[in-house]
Parts: C-alpha cells; sequence; structure tokens
C-alpha cells in the first residue's frame, strides 16, 4: 500500500487490531442470521510525510450507507461544544446575515441550527441519508454528497462560496485526502477561513486511545502531517487551538495560500515544537502503542471474567464506533457484557457489530440494576455518570478502561 497523501510506500506499523466489522454497522435481529463481513484494521505511518492512515481494505461507500447510525445530536456535552464555536466564530469573523456558512460532514444540523439561529445563511454537506434527514426536520438545507473539489466547484458556480467552512471530526474519514482538502481552497472566498477538529494523534499516543481507530477513520493525524497535506492542497495553517473533545483535539485554523493568508500565530510555533521534542518524525513513538493497547485489553477481559466468576451483572453504556473496536479486539460476547444502553432511537433495538451484543434503552438498566456500567465512549465520562446517577442508589459502580482500568 502507498500513503493517500504523497505515495510513498508504507513500511512501518503502527498497530494492529486483529480484525473487525466496520464500527457503525449495528445489527437488526434479522441480521443476525447473516454472516457478517469483516477487515484487517491495522494502521501504518508514512515515513516521508507522517501521516498515520489503516490499511486499505473496506470501500468507503460500504461504511457510510443510507441507514448509517451516528448522530451527533444525542450528545448534550457535544451540543453545548456546537454552539460554543458557532458564538466564538461569529465574535472572530464577524459574521451576519450576509456571510455564508458551510458544514462539511454536517450530520443531523447539530450544528448549524446555531448558525440559522443567529440569522447566518448556512448549508451542510452530509453524506448519509439518515442523518441528512434529521438535518433537514431541524430547517437546515442540506446536500447529500461526499465533498470534493468537483463538488466544490459545483456550488461555487451555484453562488455558494463561503466565508467560513467547518469541518468537525470528518478530516480523518475521508480515503482521499488531497481531493477533499483541495475542495476547501476553491469554496472558500478569498478572505475566508476553514476549520477542522480533530483528535490530536500525539494524545492518541499517550494516552493509548487506540480504541478510537476504526475502519471509518482512515487517518490519524497531526500537524505535522497536516500542515504539509494543506499546503499541498493550497491551504495555509493560520492558527491551532487545543481542545478537551474526543479525549483531546485539534482545530486547526487554514486560509487559502493565494490570498495573503496571513501570519502564523505563536501557538501553531508551539505545537510543531512540541510534536517534534515527541519524536513523531521518527518512528520510535509509534512502536509504543501496540504493547500498551494488549495492556488494556488484556486488563478489561481480566475484569470481566473475574465478574462473571463472582456472579456479578455487567452493563455497558454508550454503543459508540470506539467501544466496537475494544470489544472486537478483546473478544467479548454477550457473556461476559450482557447489554449496551444508548440513548440513540436508531440504535436501539440492534446489535453491536462483531460482539453482538444487544442494544437497550436507558428503562431495561434501571430494571435490571446491573453491579457495574462499563462506559464505553469513555471521552463523555462525566456526562453519562451524571445522566446514571441513580445507579448509585443500588450500588452500581462504573468503569472505564482506557487509558487504563478505573472502578469510580
Amino acid at each position: 500500500m502507498k500513503c493517500r497523501h504523497c505515495h510513498t510506500p508504507l513500511t512501518t506499523p503502527v498497530i494492529d487490531l486483529g480484525t473487525a466489522p466496520p464500527s457503525n454497522a449495528y445489527l437488526t435481529r434479522s441480521k443476525l442470521h447473516e454472516p457478517e463481513v469483516w477487515f484487517p484494521l491495522r494502521v501504518l505511518v508514512c515515513d516521508e510525510c507522517h501521516l498515520v492512515q489503516t490499511e486499505d481494505f473496506a470501500a468507503h461507500d460500504a461504511l457510510f450507507g443510507e441507514d448509517y447510525a451516528y448522530f451527533s445530536g444525542f450528545s448534550q456535552s457535544w451540543l453545548d461544544h456546537a454552539r460554543g464555536y458557532v458564538a466564538a466564530m461569529v465574535d472572530r469573523h464577524g459574521l451576519h446575515a450576509g456571510s455564508h456558512v458551510v458544514e462539511v460532514a454536517s450530520n443531523d444540523g447539530y450544528l448549524l441550527q446555531y448558525f440559522a439561529q443567529a440569522g447566518i445563511p448556512c448549508l451542510g454537506i452530509e453524506p448519509t441519508h439518515s442523518t441528512a434527514q434529521a438535518a433537514r426536520a431541524r430547517g437546515i438545507a442540506t446536500i447529500e454528497a461526499f465533498f470534493g473539489v468537483a463538488l466544490a466547484h459545483k456550488l461555487v458556480g451555484e453562488g455558494h462560496a463561503a466565508d467560513l467552512i467547518t469541518a468537525n471530526n470528518v478530516l480523518a474519514h475521508v480515503p482521499d485526502i488531497n481531493d477533499f482538502v483541495a475542495g476547501f481552497a476553491v469554496l472558500l472566498k478569498p478572505q475566508g477561513t476553514a476549520t477542522f477538529e480533530f483528535p490530536h494523534l500525539l494524545r492518541l499516543i499517550e494516552e493509548v486511545q487506540f480504541d478510537t481507530i476504526y475502519h471509518e477513520h482512515f487517518s490519524y493525524l497531526s500537524l505535522l502531517a497536516v500542515e504539509r497535506i494543506f499546503l499541498h492542497n493550497h491551504l495555509t495553517v493560520v492558527d491551532v487551538e487545543h481542545l478537551p473533545t474526543h479525549g483531546g483535539s485539534l482545530r486547526v485554523h487554514a486560509r487559502r495560500s493565494d490570498s495573503n493568508p496571513g501570519p502564523v500565530s505563536d501557538r501553531v510555533v508551539a505545537l510543531r515544537a512540541r510534536e517534534a521534542a515527541a519524536g513523531l518524525a521518527g518512528s520510535d513513538i509509534y512502536a509504543r502503542l501496540q504493547p500498551r493497547a494488549e495492556g488494556i485489553r488484556d486488563a478489561l477481559l481480566l475484569f470481566l471474567i473475574e465478574a462473571k466468576r463472582q456472579g456479578k451483572r455487567v452493563a455497558a453504556y454508550g454503543a459508540a464506533a470506539k467501544g466496537n473496536t475494544m470489544l472486537n479486539f478483546a473478544g467479548v460476547r454477550s457473556d461476559l457484557l450482557g447489554y449496551v444502553v444508548d440513548r440513540n432511537p436508531a440504535k436501539i433495538g440492534k446489535f453491536l457489530p462483531g460482539s453482538r451484543i444487544p442494544i437497550v434503552g436507558k428503562e431495561h438498566l434501571l430494571a435490571d440494576q446491573p453491579d457495574f456500567i462499563v462506559i464505553l465512549p469513555w471521552n463523555l465520562r462525566n456526562e453519562i455518570i451524571t445522566q446514571l446517577a441513580e445507579a448509585r442508589t443500588w450500588g452500581a459502580q462504573f468503569v472505564v478502561a482506557v487509558p487504563q482500568l478505573a472502578i469510580m
């Protein structure tokens, strides 16, 4: 395989998580009687441009189908994050009723609804039918398509050039990263800005967040790699912010390279230095991830096996993609983890891919009163513990596995 950015042959491994089905391919009851398609889940790093990326096995359109079940609007903390972003961008860029905002991978309209409420014209671009429908129900104009240069030219021709383009947690999801990024340089107005949010590779490695690796994430991103990819595709990074979301993310601000993008902030300079000091341009740092991930896997398995031996009931909360990576890497099935609770009605009544653990509503957990609740989306730990505060009344304890097993 060659690097999806610079086409250098990939030879340096980062982690091998065995095989797994796509993490968002939830199963209906009828599908339990059919075979699942599993793909190898291996990650490598390019020795030339330092882009960390999955080995290609799964096709893009197989991962983001019309029944895609991830809806951003079911997390209150994420809605709060979106509302804060909109307020910050309106203030920073002086956006008003004459401005135009585009969100790429706009999901269910969770973010653009706040631009609309502020009276700022906006447009969503979202390839998955289920979430695009939900956005339209919120009154957000949404185009169902994958974004790239061709679509960007079409939108400019239709008068949709943007003052601001936002792309939250999508840069990692695109197989043709060059075509995707180049599309932003086309769609932006000359003095426009694009912001990209993505989990920071350095945090992934330092905090062993290996369960954020799954087939839908083609790339795992550092400023080191992103700056190079952007420059190649006519964008210049001018600022970067550190965010607490998804276990530690970056928000990169970029402008068209051909329109006097302005000075680079001190924060960009500082992060370049930090990544260099950590060794992201080398290979040693990447070799550390596999054994540490295996240690986390083994600790979770030992906990679940011991709980079963003691006759304890264990449930999970959050039918999230990261949880599916963890459970399939560990080989956990419903004999060790009886069910998983989720708030998303599109998931309730279905089964996790691979492990085939049933997904139920909160009322099932309240009736069952398990001894332990494993929080799979550990990045939402505080929000989930608050939502399930009544579980403390029957003595339930909460468990997270990453970055190390903790019982609370």
